[in-house]
């Protein structure tokens, strides 16, 4: 019944949240870059009173890419930022998505940082912009550190 009636993006205030999280997987590559609602709703909560801390992991970096400063340029260019490397896809030969965390955050003029393993799906990485406003996890297996990572940061605020 929840699946059937969960709440659309549309409808939700992203600014009355401390943290937004975007969650990743294979399936995120298909709609969250695309969608000028989701970077709207990110842009709305970057300049919210809460400076909202954002996280996201694997493919979730992707609901980053269409948010825009007050200016109108894209809001994570010149942060440093991490996601599914192009080597992960290759490796795992799921190349057939539509969008590819490294290569759309490098084209929106992140600063792209990752680890390297025999296979990427190996390593891990967490990064933080300088701001400390946004905390991204290379994969699926920094997912603990995003997590912990953005709580210090909450924690270390006044």
């Amino acid at each position: 019944a929840k699946a059937k009636n969960s709440l659309k993006i549309d409808d939700l205030d992203f600014t009355r949240y401390d943290v937004v999280w975007i969650a990743g997987g294979w399936g995120a590559a298909y709609d969250l870059g695309y969608s000028d609602v989701l970077g709207q709703k990110v842009s709305e909560a970057y300049y919210s009173e809460k400076e909202t801390v954002f996280g996201s992991v694997c493919h979730g970096a992707l609901g980053f890419i269409r948010a825009r400063d007050r200016d109108g340029k894209l809001l994570i260019a010149g942060r440093r930022m991490t996601g599914v490397t192009d080597k992960q896809i290759k490796e795992l030969g799921i190349d057939l998505t539509p969008l590819h965390p490294e290569t759309e955050l490098r084209k929106a003029g992140v600063v792209f940082e990752s680890q390297t393993a025999f296979r990427d799906m190996l390593a891990t990485h967490v990064t933080v912009d300088d701001e400390q406003r946004f905390v991204t996890g290379q994969n699926q297996n920094s997912g603990l550190e995003t997590a912990h990572t953005m709580m210090r940061i909450l924690s270390e605020r006044d």
